[in-house]
């Protein structure tokens, strides 16, 4: 049983004043403090939350109304550009680097009176599957310490998993909410692509970079989505929201159709995952949804297109740290290319480079036609096999991941074995659809989780049946 009450009920209880921000404020830093080993956060913003708190619980008193978040602590990925604390994004050469604004995500958060308590650990950048990519520290699973919890977004979903915060944010380019969701144990989200602005959250690959969020249950995801969604004129590729609050939820299986795909239940899969998740779609089915397989074709093909298009894209987005605005410097340098390759060479760390030099490989000239434009034209055709699909059912559910949590250390010799952990989520992120995992049970005592998905922009519908699943199975 959490110590933490659903969001909406902890904001009511701040506004009544049955309980304070301040009160909130410190239980969450005494639980982060409490898990220390776990290795989840990466920096304190105490200093600011406290001041927070305290400027919210002033206004309570004086009987002013507060936003729908009042009080609530919360988590931040350390790609975040957020105040109190260094944004590194857990990659040694933006240690020290101080935010001089913040994310619209969090503006939008600290708006409605929600509460930055710490930052949280990630693969640096982005670049994982296990949280053991951070240049700092190797986060562990919530539920059993000797496993990866999953990435890159690991540190997050050890937060929530943890009871450390009601909710942490992540950022979802390849499944990096997903996946630590699935073998931790909460709810991780991708939204469609533009929901949320990316406006202030350091870039990975902007063709699929998307924010997500680790929650406990799908209510106070809707929650949190009706307050962050939404066109910023900060982020050009944001799109405009549901009309209809986020919050309307449709939870009524009746007459919807599911389609599972069977490509993802096929070679590759753990044979207890496979049964947990046959499971999971038997209890949708006796709930009265309509369930059916979907076939798509060029499924298998997803994750070499996903590691051609993203590490091209990472090796733009990451040519700017290069030591002369921000970030790591060598004062010792004697001329301007001895500076460049100083500060990335001791800067970045393995799997940045290696991504680095992939996505270079494959915009060099000569290269460009062979591999970048056949992984667009392929990330076409998937698109249309997806379109198609959802012409004939409303959602498709599959696994998250091909296996549990795996022991720390197992993967980190092997990047091809680490890159196979993606292939049942990067699909939806190279078409740009939401995608929800959501708790399905163990397998042999670890978490697994279900992942929906659902059509552009039917983010709210997504919602519905997450929470009719949720409510199946409990």
């Amino acid at each position: 049983m959490s110590q933490w009450q659903p969001i909406t009920q902890i904001a009511a209880s701040v506004a009544n004043g049955s309980a304070t921000a301040t009160q909130l404020v410190e239980q969450a830093l005494k639980s982060i403090e409490m898990h220390r080993e776990y290795n989840a956060v990466i920096a304190l913003t105490d200093e600011r939350a406290r001041a927070r708190a305290a400027e919210i619980d002033k206004l309570v008193a004086a009987g002013e109304r507060q936003g729908r978040l009042a009080g609530v602590p919360f988590i931040a990925k350390d790609n975040f550009l957020v105040y109190g604390a260094d944004t590194t994004a857990a990659s040694n050469i933006l240690k020290g680097f101080d935010a001089p604004y913040q994310s619209t995500a969090i503006e939008k958060l600290e708006a409605e009176g929600a509460i930055c308590v710490a930052k949280a650990n990630m693969d640096a950048f982005g670049h994982g599957t296990s949280t053991e990519n951070s240049d700092f520290m190797t986060t562990k699973n919530p539920v059993d310490p000797s496993k990866v919890p999953g990435g890159s977004s690991g540190g997050s979903s050890a937060a929530v998993v943890l009871d450390m915060v009601p909710f942490a944010t992540g950022t979802d380019t390849g499944g990096s909410s997903r996946h630590p969701a699935s073998l931790s144990g909460c709810v991780g989200y991708k939204p469609t692509y533009g929901l949320i602005s990316r406006s202030g959250v350091i870039a990975m690959a902007s063709s699929t970079d998307t924010i997500g969020l680790l929650t406990r249950d799908v209510d106070d995801l809707a929650v949190l989505v009706d307050v962050m969604a939404g066109k910023d004129p900060l982020d050009s590729t944001s799109i405009n929201r549901d009309a209809r609050p986020y919050t309307e939820l449709d939870t009524s299986l009746k007459g919807k159709k599911f389609g599972v795909i069977k490509e993802w239940l096929a070679e590759g899969i753990d044979p207890e995952v496979k049964v947990q998740i046959q499971a999971s779609v038997d209890a949708l089915a006796k709930a009265g949804a309509e369930v059916q397989e979907i076939s798509l074709p060029s499924l298998p093909l997803a994750l070499a297109v996903y590691y051609i298009v993203v590490p091209a894209e990472i090796s733009s987005n990451l040519s700017r740290y290069d030591g002369q605005r921000y970030g790591h410097h060598d004062v010792a340098a004697k001329d301007l290319l001895t500076s460049y390759s100083s500060a990335r060479g001791k800067g970045f760390g393995t799997e940045a480079k290696r991504r680095i030099m992939v996505g270079t490989y494959v915009l060099t000239s000569g290269y460009y036609d062979a591999y970048y434009n056949r992984a667009q034209t392929v990330r076409t055709k998937l698109i249309n096999e997806f379109n198609d699909a959802f012409k004939r059912v409303d959602f498709l559910v599959g696994p998250v991941a091909p296996n549990v949590a795996f022991n720390i250390g197992d993967n980190t010799s092997d990047p091809l074995q680490m890159y196979l952990e993606d292939m049942m989520t990067v699909a939806p992120s190279l078409v740009g659809i939401p995608a929800v995992s959501v708790p399905a049970g163990l397998v042999r005592g670890l978490p697994v989780g279900l992942q929906m998905l659902a059509p552009q922009c039917a983010d709210r519908q997504l919602f519905g049946a997450a929470k009719a699943f949720e409510e199946a199975i409990s």
